[in-house]
């Protein structure tokens, strides 16, 4: 039983070896940002490669399990965090890929959830794109819209 293993159980996911294999692309490089179709690319070079609805399905099972956090973007691509804790994303419009905002640029936000609701979560998603002056944090145009 290896840490993957162990840490699949202890979400309360069984570790088969499909999923411990596709936890070894998801866990084994630190936090990153995927989609599905990313991580089936990856797992073709597996001796037993998964379908794509295999890896579908797996990656909700591990969002459903707390493992992973889903992101849904405007274009209705479905994106994947290894970073569970709460933060902000920038969206690169021109490269399609997404990153995190470092937390010294992100906004502090409190929302009132309604009368017998909670706020379980804030998602911030700002699109940019390359070629923009480098002196201008993109969040400052955010930052300046919120007062």
């Amino acid at each position: 039983m290896g840490p993957l293993w162990v840490k699949l159980a202890s979400a309360g996911v069984r570790p088969t070896r499909q999923r411990i294999e596709l936890a070894e692309i998801l866990f084994g490089a630190g936090d990153r940002h995927f989609t599905a179709e990313m991580i089936h690319a990856e797992a073709r070079a597996l001796r037993y490669p998964p379908s794509l609805g295999t890896v579908y399905n797996t990656l909700n099972q591990f969002v459903q399990n707390g493992l992973l956090r889903e992101i849904a973007l405007y274009d209705a691509k479905i994106w994947y965090d290894t970073n569970i804790g709460p933060h902000c994303h920038y969206y690169w419009e021109d490269t399609e890929q997404l990153s995190d905002i470092p937390d010294e640029h992100a906004p502090n936000l409190t929302v009132a959830a309604p009368p017998g609701a909670k706020v379980t979560a804030i998602d911030v998603i700002v699109r940019v794109k390359a070629g923009a002056d480098p002196r201008e944090c993109p969040m400052a145009r955010f930052e300046h819209f919120l007062k």
